[in-house]
Parts: C-alpha cells; sequence; structure tokens
C-alpha cells in the first residue's frame, strides 16, 4: 500500500462525512499518473506554490499603492493569511486542510499589476472584460508552465473561480475559503489602515464594535470562531445572523472610509492610464508578446485576450519599468 493511499483511509477515518475526500475527487481534465505520496488536492497545492505566477503575488497592490514602509501587505501577504484563516476554520469543521490550502493559495493568482486598479482598467477596455478570480483560473488551466497550464482538480478549480462574494464554490473548502478571503481583508487592510493613520479602531462605529469587537484582535477572533460555532457539527459553512451582518457593515464602512480615501487611491488614476497605456500597445504590436501566448491566439484565444493575459502577469514595479522603457524619453549625450 502507497503512501498516498494510507493518507486517503485516513481521512476518511478522521474528516467530517460532507468533507471533500481526495480519494472521491471529481478528477482532472487530463487523466494522469497518480502520485505514491500525495493525495490530489496536496499535489495540487504544490503545484501552485511553485508556480512563477504565485511568485510574483509578493510585487502586487493589495490596497495601499507603493506605500512608503515595509510593512504593509501586498497580495502574497494577502494570499497567505487567507490560507491560515482557511486552515484554522477547515481544521476545526474536520474539513480537508490540503484543498482549503489549495484554494487560497491559487485565488489570487490572477490579479492584475496595482490590485483592483489593473482590474478596473483591463475589464473597462477589453471588449471581453477581465475578472481576476477568471483570470486565476485561465492561469491555472491554460497559461502556467509556459502555456500547459497545472491540470488542476474539479474542486480546486472550482473553489478558485468562485472565491467571490456573488459566487458559491459546490464544496464546503471551497465556501470556508471563500468567507476567510473576506475575514483577511477586513482584518489586515484595517491594520494597514492603522499603521497609515487614516483609521483607528475607535472609528468603528459601536453597531459593528458591539458585535465583533472593538480591536484587530477581536474582531478576526470573533469572526473566525463564529464561524466555527456555527457551522460545527453541520454540513454547512457560514456565519451567525448577526455577526454575518455586523461583518457586512464592517465591509461597508471600510469602503466609505478607506478604499475610497484619496490618500490611499491618489495615484490609482495614473495606474489605470499606465495598464491602459500598456494593453493599447501591445494590442498594435503582439509579436512583442511571448511565444506561448501567440500560440493561444492561433488556437482560438482573441488578441485582446492575450495581452490581458501578458499584462496580468505583471508585477507593479514591471509594468512602471515597462512603461518607463516604452514611453518616457530617455537621457543622451553627444560624446
Amino acid at each position: 500500500m502507497t503512501i498516498r493511499r494510507e493518507l486517503e483511509i485516513r481521512e476518511h477515518e478522521i474528516l467530517a462525512p460532507w468533507a471533500s475526500f481526495s480519494d472521491e475527487t471529481r478528477g482532472r481534465a487530463r487523466e494522469e499518473e497518480q502520485c505514491d505520496i500525495r493525495p490530489v488536492y496536496q499535489r495540487d497545492r504544490d503545484r501552485i506554490l511553485h508556480t512563477k505566477s504565485f511568485r510574483r503575488l509578493k510585487g502586487k497592490t493589495q490596497v495601499f499603492l507603493t506605500p512608503n514602509g515595509d510593512h504593509y501587505r501586498e497580495r502574497m501577504t494577502h494570499t497567505l493569511e487567507v490560507s491560515q484563516n482557511a486552515r484554522t476554520i477547515a481544521k476545526a469543521l474536520r474539513l480537508n486542510e490540503d484543498l482549503v490550502e489549495a484554494i487560497a493559495l491559487g485565488h489570487d493568482l490572477g490579479h492584475t499589476p496595482f490590485g483592483h486598479a489593473g482590474e478596473r482598467a483591463l475589464n473597462r477596455i477589453c471588449p471581453e472584460g477581465f475578472s481576476h478570480n477568471e483570470q486565476s483560473l485561465r492561469i491555472v488551466d491554460e497559461l502556467e508552465r509556459n502555456g500547459k497550464g497545472l491540470n488542476l482538480t474539479a474542486e480546486v478549480r472550482d473553489g478558485i473561480l468562485n472565491h467571490k462574494t456573488r459566487c458559491l464554490p459546490f464544496t464546503l473548502e471551497g465556501q470556508v475559503v471563500r468567507l476567510s478571503d473576506k475575514i483577511a481583508y477586513i482584518h489586515h487592510d484595517m491594520d494597514d489602515a492603522i499603521r497609515a493613520g487614516i483609521l483607528t479602531d475607535r472609528d468603528v462605529p459601536d453597531e459593528i464594535a458591539d458585535v465583533i469587537g472593538r480591536t484587530l484582535g477581536e474582531r478576526l477572533d470573533c469572526l473566525v470562531h463564529d464561524i466555527i460555532s456555527t457551522s460545527q457539527g453541520r454540513p454547512v459553512v457560514e456565519m451567525s445572523p448577526a455577526v454575518g451582518e455586523a461583518m457586512q457593515k464592517m465591509r461597508l464602512f471600510m469602503n466609505r472610509n478607506l478604499y475610497t480615501n484619496q490618500v490611499v487611491k491618489g495615484e490609482e488614476a495614473r495606474a489605470e492610464a499606465l495598464v491602459t497605456a500598456l494593453y493599447e500597445y501591445y494590442r498594435k504590436r503582439p509579436e512583442l508578446l511571448p511565444d506561448y501566448l501567440l500560440k493561444k491566439e492561433e488556437e482560438g484565444a482573441s488578441r485582446d485576450r492575450i495581452v490581458c493575459d501578458f499584462i496580468s502577469f505583471m508585477t507593479d514595479r514591471f509594468a512602471i519599468n515597462t512603461y518607463q522603457e516604452l514611453f518616457i524619453p530617455k537621457t543622451w549625450a553627444i560624446l
């Protein structure tokens, strides 16, 4: 008996009856030989972790665009905090931790440079639209490994695609990540806002603070505990009505006071203009795109889509440097 099979048997002994079991996966788009050590979701987690797209997350904006400080979150730290929240919840609910970790590590791979500012720019200019969750799935399906894709399981793919608020993954593990994503940014975006001197814990309205807490730690602890206590022993992943309502009010509070704050967002118009200029440039000069993206166009992808692919790969720094190289006059001297 292989180590993988022993681990699969152990899942049936330990996990809840409604958990996602590795040996009951809906499978991969392309059949492949099983690993003798790792169950399928652990294998997916490893594949995502070793991608170039995952490494680039460290250079992409979370909320604060090019902040003056080393301790503000970027997309990588956001992803890691989502993963940790999700694993904590999954462990307590006896769900599959490997699956939640794989989904969490892959859910934001499709984010553009400059975070949601870049996403808005591409969605506005691309005739086919652009959404980071759909791009995350496109990356793992078609673009990573120089166009070969990662061939992930259906459960991981579904969780990546459906992590946004308006969506609902078909696995409980995917639903854990969906809620953990919101918990993570509510927590760390407020932490960064406090560090930047934009907000304080005292600014949180009493109608919210009275329910989920008056400090960063109290709110994070409350949200995680509420999901666990509300969902424990049941085939659901949800919050209690009171805490769920308070979390929604907290998101609205942050939208009014942080996500639209000009101190935080003052540079976003420039970032959107930069992304738009890059899009228009490469749209007219597709021969400058990588060969494997040009092959995608030959296989049926539109020119607009492969240009979006190329720009979504960029980190903030790479996008800025590329813009300077293409559009900013260089200094010169007569010798």
